[in-house]
């Protein structure tokens, strides 16, 4: 189990490098609610069929109950983890669009400065300077080749992405600490069939009821739609599974290797180059992940 959440990390870190490039793409066609949705629509489906999938392989006896507080915390980071989608997508539509995206990453060490003061966890001191690190890593990522001045809209909109995933991450975390009945895979998956149910629900009946054209132009975009919501559900798989086994600070700082994903992602897929500060920020990554897993 002590390396399990590391394989989770890195899987999640991967694949939501890859439903961030299809958002990208999905995000030029449709509005930042549509795009949102994209990343639920079918992903209840595979929840509930990865559940069953694991009460067929892995049956567990005890009863599940599911408390006030569990559904106080699901319902509290589907809405934040919604509100940082959304976020996100927007940072898509600024000029300055790395510098955007390197700030939602400040979500590790807002998660770790959040987790420490409110939920009494503990970080070593390795741990903080890893999460440190990988902040530095991260501003150095976000500079890009055009160096653009940043806006205090993109300020706003990309910390404010970082705190609602932060929030969302801790949560989730607490949630799954909520069903300590559970083998930690079997927690983790109680709590995506829940948390991302209840956004599907939500985000359809917005949309259906103020904005039937977004419905629409997703339903022309099905195969990105789909694409979107498979890779966010193996993500979130990966994410809940190893923040079920591993404090949420640890996990979001080694899942910063996903900018190294993303800009792989993006010299292959895109074609694009890489700058030279992106050089020395991948260093960085890297070395910030191995002290957080030596931490």
């Amino acid at each position: 189990m002590s390396m399990a959440w590391i394989l989770f990390t890195l899987m999640a870190a991967f694949m939501q490098a890859w439903r961030n490039a299809f958002q990208k793409q999905l995000s030029s066609t449709v509005d930042v609610y549509g795009t949102t949705l994209a990343r639920f629509l079918f992903a209840p489906i595979f929840a509930f069929s990865y559940l069953a999938f694991l009460y067929l392989h892995q049956p567990v006896t005890a009863q599940v109950s599911f408390s006030n507080r569990f559904w106080g915390y699901v319902l509290i980071a589907g809405i934040s983890q919604i509100y940082a989608t959304a976020l996100m997508v927007k940072l898509f539509q600024q000029r300055n669009y790395a510098i955007g995206v390197g700030l939602a990453k400040s979500e590790a060490i807002l998660a770790a400065l959040i987790a420490v003061v409110f939920l009494q966890e503990y970080l070593s001191t390795w741990g903080w300077v890893g999460v440190l690190i990988g902040a530095v890593a991260v501003f150095l990522l976000s500079q890009g080749r055009q160096h653009n001045e940043l806006s205090l809209r993109t300020l706003m909109i990309g910390l404010g992405s970082g705190l609602c995933f932060a929030i969302t991450s801790l949560l989730v975390r607490e949630a799954s600490l909520e069903l300590p009945m559970l083998p930690f895979l079997h927690r983790a998956a109680w709590v995506l069939c829940s948390l991302i149910t209840f956004q599907c629900i939500v985000l359809l009946l917005y949309l259906g009821l103020f904005s039937r054209h977004t419905l629409y132009h997703l339903w022309q975009r099905l195969g990105l739609t789909f694409k979107v919501s498979v890779c966010s559900f193996l993500a979130s798989v990966g994410w809940f599974s190893a923040m079920s086994m591993q404090s949420v600070a640890i996990v979001k700082t080694l899942g910063q290797v996903e900018i190294l994903f993303s800009l792989l992602i993006s010299a292959f897929f895109f074609k694009e180059k890489l700058a030279k500060t992106d050089h020395l920020g991948l260093w960085l990554v890297i070395v910030a992940a191995v002290m957080v897993i030596w931490a």
